[in-house]
């Protein structure tokens, strides 16, 4: 009896996953990016930054967005313009936006704006499995399974300054976590490159971490990277 309830309950959950992911197929998306943002990388710079009213951010990877894509490389946007941003429906978990979810751009603002923009661009897109809420707590939630500092700081690389390979960089992630994100890099003042963003990619049904089954674009990296200080 206990062994026909297991399978019963696998056969549920495997349908369950199936139903999501071709969900996700109907909705216009085969998987997520989440995307992560070093915060020295995006203040150092000549456009610069600006801290939230709330106060620097801790010196970790804050999280960008959660953006269903498709396997081509495209990727739907501004899905459903009747469903703007609320505030009043994040309200219990707005600290934890605050804290792992901050804006550094200019001028000094609270991040209902950045918020706002990453739901009406990419959440929407995704309404066939999230609300507004559920879009942003699955977000905090994937975000807090990776610990990338941790990873990094394990194979003895860290926010100081330094300069590493890119080897050594997606090395230490898969190390730490079990995926090797794509490495986004931007230029500092001087021009040198530093880790800016990771590329992690989700199941079409926010449940767990997959290989990526295509890399995004971006600015190459070179194989010298600067790590800088926030």
């Amino acid at each position: 009896m206990r062994l026909q309830c297991s399978l019963v309950l696998l056969i549920a959950l495997s349908v369950g996953c199936a139903a999501a992911q071709e969900s996700g197929k109907q909705a216009g998306y085969d998987f997520f990016y989440l995307v992560l943002q070093w915060p020295g990388s995006y203040c150092d710079t000549k456009q610069s930054c600006c801290y939230p009213r709330s106060g620097k951010p801790a010196a970790d990877f804050g999280i960008h967005g959660l953006w269903p894509n498709r396997d081509d490389g495209s990727y739907p946007q501004n899905c459903n313009p009747d469903s703007a941003f609320d505030p009043s429906k994040v309200s219990d978990i707005l600290s934890s936006l605050r804290s792992s979810w901050p804006t550094l751009a200019c001028p000094t603002n609270d991040g209902l704006r950045f918020w706002a923009h990453e739901w009406e661009k990419h959440g929407t897109c995704a309404q066939n499995l999230f609300n507004e809420h559920g879009y942003f707590q699955a977000a905090l939630r994937l975000r807090g399974q990776l610990r990338v500092l941790d990873a990094l700081a394990t194979a003895g690389i860290s926010p100081d300054g330094g300069y590493y390979t890119m080897g050594a960089i997606k090395g230490a992630i898969q190390e730490g976590t079990g995926f090797a994100p794509h490495v986004d890099c931007n230029r500092d003042e001087s021009g040198n490159s530093q880790l800016f963003q990771l590329y992690f990619c989700v199941h079409a049904d926010a449940s767990r971490f997959v290989e990526c089954p295509v890399q995004p674009g971006g600015r190459p990296c070179g194989n010298r990277i600067e790590f800088p200080a926030f």
